[in-house]
């Protein structure tokens, strides 16, 4: 597959865990963000702190159960793709979070997988600007 067709498929997916298009109009459950990660995938936050594929899948899911208020507005850019290896791609963007008080900015970082059916990720890292 061109890098452009990954490049593009990707940018659909990200922000991991904040896109939900797909699910047309259904709220996500733990299902739909298990499909995405691997069962190796583990996650670096933007404090540095390292968090398994679990305590992620229950974090997510807590969210949904419980969803805040205030809507979750974020947009992406400066999107850059380097390919891993045959079927593995790393993508890094930009990604700025409006929050109540104040705008967060992150580069974030998402290794994914092409499988025969769909996409998965491996490994995600967000640090703070």
């Amino acid at each position: 597959m061109p890098d452009e067709e990954v490049l593009s498929q990707l940018i659909k997916l990200e922000p991991i865990f904040h896109r939900f298009e797909h699910l047309q109009g259904r709220a996500p459950n733990r299902s739909d963000f298990a499909s995405l990660a691997a069962p190796e995938f583990f996650e670096i936050g933007a404090s540095g702190r390292l968090y398994t594929r679990d305590f992620i899948l229950d974090t997510l899911e807590e969210r949904f159960r419980n969803p805040s208020p205030a809507p979750d507005l974020w947009s992406t850019s400066d999107f850059r793709l380097l390919r891993l290896g045959s079927n593995t791609w790393l993508l890094n963007y930009l990604l700025e979070q409006e929050l109540p008080s104040s705008l967060r900015t992150t580069r974030r970082s998402t290794i994914w997988r092409k499988s025969l059916d769909d996409w998965q990720i491996l490994f995600h890292q967000g640090t703070l600007l």
